[in-house]
């Protein structure tokens, strides 16, 4: 059984609305149970996220970045990084931010730096944009061709409302991928605090 953590950042309800369909194409895959953890409450205690075998940060994409209550989960994580008790597990990052660019690169490149700093293993995003094969641009998986992570647009309302069929398609196809690699790889790094009680699964929200 592979266990993973979307860990996430959400003012407005967005990035949480993407955070949940990554979950439910990760929880797909056979032999994985997913745990969908908000970032405040994995910077009280970050040591709970050693249990995972793989990790997907999330953030909105503010003035070129992470939230700054994703960015104190990040720092939170020091003392991890010193002993390298990250080292080996499976990460990727997602973003939102209500334009079409909006800086959201800068945004996965802040993730994938902070996974690089741990040791962890990047995993992108393979999915190819289907309009190119002739599927409406709205109705596209990664409509706007990121590579690096899973990106989402944002419109105006209510998350149930904000996002097109394309975007909602793609976080659930990132999270069935996502899951699909993480079984394939053999643990390099085990912590010894990971094999430790029972893990039960739950969402947060």
């Amino acid at each position: 059984m592979k266990h993973i953590a979307v860990i996430y950042h959400s003012a407005h309800g967005h990035t949480e609305h993407i955070a949940q369909h990554i979950a439910a194409g990760s929880s797909h895959e056979p032999d994985t149970e997913v745990t969908l953890i908000k970032a405040d409450e994995a910077a009280r205690n970050p040591e709970s996220i050693l249990r995972y075998d793989g990790l997907i940060l999330g953030s909105p994409t503010y003035l070129g970045g992470v939230s700054a209550p994703f960015k104190a989960f990040m720092d939170s994580t020091g003392g991890l990084w010193k002993k390298q008790l990250l080292n080996g597990k499976l990460a990727a990052g997602f973003t939102v931010s209500s334009l079409p660019a909006g800086d959201k690169q800068s945004t996965l490149i802040s993730l994938f730096t902070f996974c690089m700093q741990h040791g962890m293993l990047w995993a992108g995003n393979p999915i190819l944009p289907e309009q190119h094969t002739g599927v409406p641009y709205d109705e596209a998986a990664n409509r706007l061709g990121s590579w690096s992570g899973l990106m989402a647009q944002a419109g105006h309302g209510s998350a149930a409302n904000a996002f097109v069929p394309g975007d909602i398609r793609s976080a659930q196809l990132f999270g069935q991928l996502f899951a699909r690699s993480l079984q394939r790889l053999t643990p390099i790094h085990q912590p010894a605090s990971t094999t430790q009680g029972a893990h039960h699964v739950s969402q947060t929200f």
